[in-house]
């Protein structure tokens, strides 16, 4: 079992800044694709930014490629999502995702987190 618990969400005017986090426990992030996934109400779920097993490549959504940052922190077992330069449409819950042999997708996803809410003003 692992369990993926996200915080860092809030109200943040649009061209600001927030960090996101996802503190899993119960198994090792470092042996896991780790992703991130928004959801806006009245749209499906997408895909916002991932990293291998390793850490070393990372990918991103065009909608947020130079704005937004995936990391992960092994000795703290925690993923990270920088965002910078938010915009309005950047508003959703934000879920963090792992998957053991590929990169996590909306269908194909072992492990979802409860999520954490972004909102950015205008």
């Amino acid at each position: 079992q692992m369990q993926l618990v996200e915080s860092g969400g809030g109200l943040v005017q649009a061209g600001g800044s927030l960090r996101l986090s996802c503190a899993a426990s119960g198994r090792t992030v470092s042996s896991y694709c780790m992703g991130w996934f928004r959801q806006a109400p009245g749209k499906e779920r997408e895909f916002v930014a991932a990293l291998d097993w390793s850490g070393s490549r990372t990918y991103y959504a065009d909608s947020v490629k130079g704005r937004f940052t995936i990391s992960r922190d092994n000795a703290k077992n925690t993923v990270y999502l920088q965002m910078n330069s938010l915009k309005p449409e950047d508003t959703a819950v934000y879920y963090c995702a792992a998957r053991r042999n590929a990169i996590p997708t909306k269908i194909s996803t072992d492990y979802w987190g409860q999520g954490t809410q972004v909102t950015v003003s205008s």
